[in-house]
């Protein structure tokens, strides 16, 4: 993952030192990462080629990456509110969101919660409901311990916060807040009017019974089921092949540019 033109920093928002990086110039993009990750770790192939035509906004949650712990349980509705505030410290009206894996349950509680601040939607790899993933899902996150994180997660988060124990601490987080999810109703998912675009891989860990049923539900969307697993098509840093061939960022461009009808 090559790190190039870095523009980070922090704002405190509700008591959280988060950290942000600004890259290019254009209409603002959120790109939220997904658990266990980091700007990079998820987006870090494609987010230069995002900056060409936008203002790629991208965050570290809670504990993840350069952000620091708050001494709280996590939840995605807690990181849309901080994502929410990281948009109003800016002064940022509207922006586009791009969420991936619970990046996009995050993004799509920001557009639940705070509908005024979306423009556009992507929901990236994610879920609205448990059966989203098959059984073994949830059999697998009754006992997951830190040693069954994947070693690419690991070493990125340790190769910027060199701290076991803030590695702990993330996996705690992301673990207990899997563990306790419960479904969101249909009426909440309903209430996402902006323009959406429901992107997953047809070997995803998410069901695509259950992507289908998500573009479904969502009054104004537009589906991308595309070979492959959980974020080959970004680039995603468990993506060994790292060819730089990735059809979902000229289906994401040609989606965010747009007009609505």
């Amino acid at each position: 993952m090559t790190k190039t033109n870095i523009a980070g920093n922090y704002a405190v928002v509700n008591g959280l030192k988060m950290y942000y990086e600004i890259h290019g110039e254009g209409f603002p993009l959120v790109l939220v990462h997904g658990g266990g990750s980091d700007i990079y770790v998820t987006f870090g192939r494609v987010l230069s080629t995002f900056a060409k035509k936008h203002k790629v906004i991208g965050v570290d949650l809670q504990a993840h990456g350069r952000t620091p712990d708050r001494g709280v349980p996590t939840s995605f509705e807690q990181d849309a509110d901080d994502i929410a505030a990281l948009l109003k410290h800016l002064d940022i009206k509207q922006a586009d969101i791009m969420g991936f894996s619970n990046g996009g349950n995050t993004a799509m509680q920001l557009a639940i919660r705070h509908p005024e601040l979306v423009h556009k939607i992507i929901i990236a790899s994610s879920f609205y409901k448990r059966s989203g993933f098959d059984s073994w899902f949830w059999d697998f996150m009754k006992n997951a311990t830190l040693d069954s994180m994947p070693k690419p997660l690991q070493e990125a988060f340790l190769a910027i916060n060199n701290d076991h124990a803030a590695l702990e601490i993330m996996h705690k987080r992301d673990l207990s807040r899997m563990q306790a999810f419960q479904d969101w109703g249909d009426d909440a998912i309903r209430s996402i009017t902006m323009p959406a675009l429901v992107i997953a891989g047809d070997k995803d860990v998410i069901r695509p019974e259950h992507t289908l049923e998500l573009y479904r539900m969502l009054p104004d969307a537009e589906l991308c089921i595309l070979p492959g697993g959980h974020g080959n098509y970004i680039g995603e840093i468990e993506d060994v092949s790292g060819d730089g061939g990735y059809p979902a960022v000229t289906i994401i461009e040609a989606f965010l540019t747009k007009a609505k009808a």
